[in-house]
């Protein structure tokens, strides 16, 4: 049975990653940091389907902000797959706290590798990189794309994509990085853009809230879905040789595009309810990133198997029946389903 670890088990990609492995058989352990709140209900259903596990999933206290941390659980599992999920991955809250991004994404990936170089593990290491990289590089762009990062969030992500590079060229490491363009679904944090439209949009149908606030409506990202693209990761480590791959759809869409969309499939018009807050624009802005993912599609077999259009209607769905069965549930409708008439959703 292979083992695989993965940071940031609790976010969106690591749940999807998770049920890819124990699908496959794998014994699937994930660093988790400590809370005051429950912060792993994306994975919880994992721990209560042990059919589905078969007692392979783990959970361990762990951060990539300590070292000592990492080696100990490194040793104490010796994996054959790493899959550095792990980040303050929020592009926005990095400008408010940029030197817990980099020390998170930056160094918490040379602390890995460093971990994985000085114990002799036999493992093969997958490094979550970001198109955040590109910046604004126009697009569309490929493995060989020029960075040109425009937030602290990218710079981390710059130094750990080529901290990788370096490690697999030095000591021949079997070492990946996924060059991931954006990537959504329900379990999407609520407060990134995506999920704070559709979270809006159903709550707006339930007369829950009547407007929502964002900010560069005119940004356009290349949206897929993470189910598709957790796929892509565990495609890369089981190749023979190490390599860097865009995933992408090879499609770009507006924001507004996506608040059309999203209001429109619960039959309401977007710009009677969506209103722009200079507050919520980023100090540097990035206009445009579209994939190329060429390389991926031939070299790994992959594709997108989740349109963009389909991709919005089941996160609609999906939050307006999560409202609406914390209203059937006798919970206090307003403060409940999260906030209150006129609450402000920022990108």
């Amino acid at each position: 049975m292979k083992r695989a670890l993965i940071t940031g088990i609790t976010g969106q990609d690591g749940s999807y990653l998770a049920e890819l492995l124990l699908e496959k058989g794998y014994e699937v352990h994930g660093i988790k940091r400590r809370s005051s709140s429950f912060n792993s209900s994306r994975v919880d259903h994992l721990y209560a389907d042990l059919h589905r596990t078969g007692g392979s999933f783990f959970l361990h206290y762990a951060d990539l902000t300590d070292a000592s941390s990492l080696g100990r659980l490194l040793t104490r599992i010796e994996p054959h797959e790493l899959y550095n999920l792990g980040a303050q991955s929020h592009v926005r809250v990095s400008f408010d706290i940029p030197e817990y991004t980099a020390d998170c994404g930056a160094m918490g990936t040379l602390r890995l590798l460093e971990t994985i170089r000085q114990t002799g593990l036999a493992c093969r290491f997958y490094q979550a990189s970001s198109s955040e990289m590109f910046g604004s590089t126009p697009p569309p762009q490929h493995e060989l794309t020029r960075f040109h990062p425009r937030s602290p969030y990218a710079c981390a992500k710059v130094f750990a994509h080529q901290a990788t590079i370096n490690y697999r060229e030095s000591y021949g490491m079997h070492a990946s990085c996924g060059i991931l363009f954006n990537h959504e679904s329900p379990r999407r944090g609520e407060t990134f853009v995506t999920r704070k439209i559709t979270r809006a949009a159903a709550r707006i149908k339930l007369g829950l809230e009547d407007k929502l606030y964002l900010g560069n409506l005119a940004a356009r990202r290349d949206w897929g879905f993470a189910g598709d693209y957790v796929r892509a990761m565990w495609l890369m480590l089981q190749q023979d040789a190490p390599g860097d791959y865009v995933i992408g759809t090879g499609e770009c869409h507006s924001v507004e595009e996506f608040a059309q969309l999203a209001f429109a499939r619960l039959g309401l018009d977007w710009r009677q309810y969506v209103a722009v807050d200079p507050l919520y624009f980023r100090p540097a802005e990035v206009d445009a990133l579209e994939a190329d993912p060429s390389k991926a599609c031939q070299a790994l077999g992959w594709r997108p198997l989740v349109s963009f259009e389909q991709l919005v209607g089941d996160m609609v769905d999906s939050d307006l029946a999560d409202i609406e069965r914390t209203l059937r549930g006798g919970v206090n409708a307003v403060s409940s389903a999260v906030g209150s008439r006129g609450a402000r959703n920022g990108d």
